[in-house]
């Protein structure tokens, strides 16, 4: 157990890396990128099969310890870019589990088992597409260079004890979000981390650049984020975000990755789409806890700007001040310049659904469901949809459908539960419950739901039997973490 959470602990950190290190300007593009040769020493510090044993432990963590944004739109855009990403990656297997961090600040993280975190704030401090998607280039090199594995090789050839000390306090202030608390190490041994992970971090950078221009983004996106960076580091003084504390950005790292786009052709190159515009108002939105200031904010915007995207984000500000008729009235105008966007659509369906209007909602969200078939946030807001219509059944048949793709999401499941107690399927509903709790790691909250269900089964078998067996598992799994 204690070793356990040795590595729960040490993952934790290694993998919240995120730029901090130079460019070799004279270096050429090329698709030739690999693992260092190090033999088998790497796999023999971990395995590929080790690392996605500890990515579900680092996913349990997160999930039971981060809050996450609930947003299938956001989810989507997001996903879609990281596989599109991924193709010019050297990341062998490509499935990965997606965290969107309910975080205004800027950070994302990779982990083994092809865990990626990303914070809300990563949206809002990228200018355009091209910025947010080479920090995600990065963090997919940290996967395809296996950097924790070979992390653990590093470790087991100085002192693995002493640098988990370490990062024990570093998790801790990431976790907390309390930078204060990574004065816990003791400053040679994070200077010497530091130094290491240095190395790391510029084999990222340099393979997330290559993969980024390959991928037909302007060359000059990563030095614009950069300086996105450093105004960021300016402007907050004593109180950085966490990753700038942990791993400072150099004074050199902004003309060098400048550098690296010397000579390289922006012709024809993809800086910007308008899906990363709408998702960055979503958060804009999102962010803004007073309604009225979302209002005051966006009208300024337009006016000044009156561009597809501020369009679009006032619709959601007069959604936020329950202006339905205003927001219905912004998105149609655009509607009549993307017909065909699903982002613009779905975001009428739930504006639709919001203001009581559920029967045009349920005619809009079938006629994009039938251009795209089982779409994600288009099938989350058709059960939404039915759910209010009282139509119990088909709302749960569209969440089951979609669990069978995402069996590990646990907002899905908590979905379910919902849909589940208002059709008064109580056995049901502790069910869904309990896959939600072991998904978050809570096992004791599953156990109890299960047992729950099971004094309800009554004189069924088949579903007492299933329930049993379930509870049987958690109770071993529980016995073995508790050493007994």
């Amino acid at each position: 157990m204690i070793i356990m959470l040795k590595i729960r602990t040490y993952l934790l950190i290694t993998s919240f890396l995120i730029f901090a290190t130079n460019f070799n300007a004279d270096e050429k593009i090329s698709n030739e990128i690999l693992l260092p040769e190090l033999g088998d020493r790497v796999s023999g510090a971990v395995s590929r099969a080790q690392e996605k044993l500890i990515g579900e432990i680092v996913l349990e963590q997160i999930y039971s310890q981060a809050p996450l944004i609930s947003d299938p739109l956001l989810f989507e855009y997001t996903e879609h870019l990281i596989y599109r990403l991924s193709e010019y990656s050297q990341v062998e297997d490509r499935y990965f589990n997606i965290l969107l961090i309910d975080d205004s600040s800027l950070n994302a993280f990779a982990a083994p088992g092809g865990i990626i975190g990303i914070n809300g704030g990563l949206f809002l401090h990228a200018d355009n597409e091209g910025q947010f998607a080479s920090v995600l280039a990065h963090e997919l090199a940290h996967l395809s260079q296996r950097h924790f594995a070979r992390n653990v090789l590093k470790s087991q050839d100085s002192n693995l004890a002493s640098a988990l000390v370490m990062v024990s306090s570093i998790a801790i202030a990431l976790i907390s979000n309390n930078p204060n608390a990574i004065s816990v190490g003791p400053a040679f041994l994070q200077s010497q981390n530091l130094r290491y992970s240095r190395l790391f971090e510029k084999e990222a950078d340099r393979v997330g650049f290559v993969n980024l221009v390959n991928a037909g983004y302007n060359p000059k996106s990563m030095g614009e984020m950069f300086e996105n960076m450093n105004d960021i580091r300016r402007l907050s003084g004593d109180l950085p975000p966490e990753f700038l504390l942990t791993h400072p950005l150099s004074s050199s790292r902004i003309s060098d990755a400048f550098n690296a786009a010397e000579g390289i052709s922006e012709e024809g190159t993809k800086q910007d789409s308008l899906e990363f515009g709408l998702m960055k108002k979503r958060l804009e939105i999102y962010y803004e806890n007073i309604p009225s200031n979302s209002l005051r904010i966006f009208t300024a915007k337009v006016n000044e700007d009156p561009s597809d995207v501020n369009i679009y984000g006032l619709a959601l500000a007069h959604e936020k001040n329950n202006n339905f008729n205003e927001s219905l009235k912004m998105l149609d105008k655009l509607i009549q310049k993307y017909p065909k966007n699903l982002v613009i659509n779905t975001t009428k369906v739930d504006i639709l659904r919001s203001n009581g209007k559920l029967d045009e909602a349920i005619v809009l969200v079938n006629q994009f469901l039938e251009i795209s078939p089982k779409n994600y946030p288009l099938s989350i807001s058709k059960s939404r949809i039915l759910l209010e219509m009282k139509k119990y059944f088909e709302s749960e048949e569209i969440i089951r459908d979609q669990l069978l793709r995402k069996n590990d999401d646990p907002e899905l499941w908590l979905l379910l539960s919902e849909i589940q107690r208002s059709s008064k399927n109580i056995i049901g509903y502790h069910q869904s419950r309990a896959e939600y709790f072991l998904l978050l790691g809570q096992n004791e909250k599953a156990l109890n739901q299960l047992e729950f269900a099971l004094q309800l089964t009554q004189n069924n078998f088949q579903v007492s039997e299933s329930i049993m067996t379930k509870i049987v598992e958690i109770k071993k799994e529980l016995n073995e973490s508790r050493g007994l």
